[in-house]
């Protein structure tokens, strides 16, 4: 080991401690809250769920103009001429994200129609819910193209003129499912793990971009069509979320510029555990998180 090695191995306790007392001030003196007042917000799976609840609460925030993505157009004309209704300018377009071509066509279309987007918001998903061995093939691609790679397409699409802006926020609507599996929906677990690590790596990417943020968004089980399969092992102690609440925590952490949500905050408690507890025990923690048993082929907000 040469000697300037020696000197980062030495300085590397000081960075880490400097980074926790960043951290920690952060949250003593937070930032001034973003106004959302000249943002153009593109939200993905936009016609029903959690994405109609963002419409709403962007809207209700003072956002300029909000852009609705999905694949149902009746959902999504609905949503639309509900938020327009509110007063915002709102836009509607047909679009799958899990389709490369269609994504980049339809995101020359926003810019020429609309205008540049400041702030884009990965909600759309599906969950086919089966067991590996029960699961179609086409199904299993499906739900990840649209769950992962449907953000590559979107991100690479709007990301470029955010820089060029230095202005610009990346969201994604994950789930606490990225970090707990369960069984019964093994296509939407390994896809959300997937664009979890998609998002930490976007993330640190980013840091040195001014004016450039991102959003991951870790909800627990909410209550929605796409997951009323699920089974809680305790519901009267941890109830499912509401689309409108995780709605507003999302917009309240872009607005707060920060980089990770878990909802509700107990989940926290979930991470830590999985962390340190040993393997025989981690049993409890897989059967606490629940399981899934979807009626229908395919569910989602897209």
């Amino acid at each position: 080991m040469d000697w300037r090695n020696s000197v980062r191995l030495f300085l590397l306790p000081f960075h880490i401690v400097l980074c926790v007392l960043r951290s920690a001030a952060r949250l003593l003196l937070p930032a001034r809250p973003r106004d959302l007042r000249g943002d153009t917000v593109l939200i993905t799976g936009g016609g029903r769920g959690i994405g109609r609840e963002l419409a709403r609460e962007f809207s209700r925030q003072g956002a300029k103009k909000v852009i609705i993505w999905g694949r149902t157009e009746k959902c999504l004309k609905e949503t639309a001429e509900e938020i327009r209704q509110r007063g915002t300018e709102c836009h509607y377009f047909v679009c799958d994200v899990g389709n490369r071509e269609e994504v980049y066509q339809q995101a020359k279309s926003v810019r020429e129609k609309v205008g540049d987007v400041t702030i884009l918001v990965n909600n759309a998903a599906v969950v086919h819910g089966r067991s590996l061995m029960d699961s179609d093939d086409d199904a299993l691609l499906k739900s990840q193209h649209i769950n992962t790679l449907g953000q590559f397409w979107t991100t690479k699409a709007f990301l470029p003129r955010m820089l060029e802006l230095q202005n610009g926020h990346i969201v994604c609507i994950n789930s606490v499912l990225a970090l707990s599996a369960i069984p019964g929906a093994i296509d939407y677990c390994t896809s959300k793990a997937s664009s979890f690590a998609f998002m930490e790596s976007l993330t640190l990417g980013l840091l040195d971009c001014p004016g450039v943020n991102t959003t991951t968004v870790l909800p627990f089980h909410t209550n929605t069509e796409m997951f009323q399969g699920m089974r809680v092992r305790f519901p009267n102690i941890f109830p499912p979320l509401k689309p409108e609440t995780v709605a507003r925590k999302t917009v309240e952490a872009v607005q707060k510029n920060h980089a990770l949500l878990l909802l509700p905050w107990t989940m926290h408690l979930l991470v830590i555990l999985k962390s340190v507890l040993p393997p025989a025990a981690l049993e409890e923690i897989h059967r606490f998180s629940g399981s899934y048993t979807c009626m229908n082929t395919f569910k989602g907000r897209t």
